[in-house]
């Protein structure tokens, strides 16, 4: 955990993973579940919910997010019924609307807890994906905390391996 974060007193060390419904997403809480399981941590779910292109059809507009929003909530209930069948432990969920890179370094800065970020990557040939290469690259320099990239392509017995 990084010296210039440290939680706050009473909180635990907290592993956040950004959610969607790509198979990278399921190795990357997997990881993340396993990590906060043996270092009695916590896990945070972060859905970021991208901003829609109708804003000049504002009830399409409301009726889109709140459509996403809904999404979002059955996603996170989805996985974090395997997280506490994996784990037992029920993480937090977190949704947020704007641009993921911009929403996900806010949570960070608003929860001092959080002290790693994990991401999947992607196992196409257009490389781990658009996130992973953000901030694993051009941003990792400026990331208040460090960043574990789980390969894709990992199975569930390396990830419990590993983790």
């Amino acid at each position: 955990m990084s010296e210039n974060r440290p939680p706050r007193a009473g909180h635990v060390r907290k592993f956040m993973v950004v959610v969607d419904d790509t198979p990278e997403c399921r190795v990357a809480l997997r990881f993340a579940a396993r990590r906060a399981e043996h270092t009695q941590g916590g896990l945070v779910m972060l859905r970021v919910l991208e901003p829609g292109d109708f804003q000049h059809w504002m009830s399409v507009e409301d009726l889109m997010r709140e459509e996403a929003r809904e999404e979002a909530e059955s996603l996170l209930r989805t996985l974090a019924s395997e997280v506490q069948a994996l784990t037992g432990m029920m993480p937090e969920f977190v949704i947020r609307e704007g641009k993921t890179r911009e929403e996900l370094l806010a949570q960070i800065a608003e929860d001092p807890a959080i002290a790693v970020l994990v991401l999947g990557a992607g196992d196409s040939k257009e490389g781990p994906g658009p996130l992973v290469s953000a901030l694993a690259g051009q941003m990792s320099g400026t990331l208040p905390v460090p960043v574990t990239v789980v390969p894709g392509t990992l199975s569930r017995e390396e990830i419990d391996a590993i983790a």
